[in-house]
């Protein structure tokens, strides 16, 4: 893996970076345990496999900045800074969650971490994240906003309506897709007619530009790259990032469309690991720390669910709190 930091990010960081990584992935782990126990209700849409591409975004954004997430999107909540006690209380339907109790798994927003929020929509994010970017060019703000979606959403109206805003007006948003390779049951193959999904932003005259999204170094570049464009009053980016999940799009989904080999291939990909060993080999860290990092997750994901289940469930009285208008 090569070694390349971007001018933001120090070695130090890259230890932090390896233990958010595993938080990310045991905190998806986790809810998958509680989901397949009954104690965590509504769907759910797990990352494992994607880490690197939520930890390597948001290592490059400063706490002005914004992000819009999607319906896989726990890690990009904890890369920007959720803690994952209040999400997990969320997903506990307990009222000191983040939506306290009533959004879910696919609702979780921190504005005060510059979150503004997951999406059950597919392709829900994009206006979002154009408006913000509109809102900071307006008040120049100088604040970058960065929209993930998935492959399948590309394929979406509000891909391109956003995509065009933006470039006409030169907005400050960089379009992160995570290309985990199938859309729901579909291969991303059989779905668009292209072999990149960044060859769009050809259509819109932005950059595009196609990354390793399991390579945490190639995903921190790219994206520096992206984000000193827009901050510079260029315009927005399409970026691309190769990534697999190794999960199912939900718990329902019990992928038959995909052979075993396939997966093989890619869980040696593994991006912590590819992470871990490039730690190893460049001195940082030895493997003893790196059990230590891990642990300190597996720790606070642990103390997570016990904040959660130890956590009141809102009163029915509160059921129309925060839904209506006063």
């Amino acid at each position: 893996m090569d070694f390349k930091l971007p001018e933001n990010v120090t070695v130090d960081d890259l230890s932090q970076l390896y233990e958010e990584m595993w938080l990310i992935r045991l905190f998806d782990e986790k809810v998958d345990e509680f989901f397949a126990k009954g104690k965590i209700h509504g769907t759910t849409h797990l990352a494992v496999g994607q880490e690197a591409t939520a930890s390597g975004v948001c290592a490059l954004l400063s706490d002005s900045d914004m992000i819009t997430s999607t319906h896989r999107g726990h890690g990009h909540c904890i890369a920007k800074g959720a803690e994952t006690k209040y999400m997990m209380a969320e997903l506990f339907g307990r009222k000191t969650g983040y939506c306290k109790g009533k959004g879910g798994s696919m609702h979780i927003a921190d504005l005060e971490k510059g979150n503004l929020g997951a999406n059950g929509i597919v392709g829900g994010g994009f206006a979002i994240a154009t408006g913000a970017a509109l809102t900071s060019q307006m008040k120049n703000q100088g604040s970058v906003v960065v929209c993930f979606f998935g492959d399948g959403a590309s394929n979406e109206g509000s891909f391109h309506e956003a995509l065009n805003l933006a470039s006409i007006w030169k907005l400050p948003v960089v379009f992160v897709c995570e290309n985990n390779q199938y859309g729901m049951s579909g291969s991303v193959n059989d779905m668009t007619n292209i072999k990149d999904i960044a060859e769009r932003a050809a259509a819109y005259g932005i950059p595009g530009n196609v990354a390793d999204g399991n390579n945490i170094f190639e995903v921190m570049t790219a994206t520096e790259e992206a984000v000193d464009y827009a901050r510079a009053g260029n315009g927005p980016s399409l970026v691309e990032f190769k990534t697999y999940r190794w999960k199912g799009h939900s718990k329902s989904d019990a992928k038959k469309y995909r052979t075993r080999e396939e997966e093989k291939e890619w869980r040696q990909k593994d991006p912590i690991k590819l992470l871990g060993d490039a730690l190893v080999s460049e001195g940082i860290v030895s493997e003893d720390e790196l059990k230590q990092l891990k642990e300190k997750a597996v720790e606070e994901i642990e103390a997570s669910v016990q904040f959660a289940l130890d956590s009141e469930e809102p009163d029915l009285s509160t059921l129309l709190e925060d839904v209506y208008a006063e």
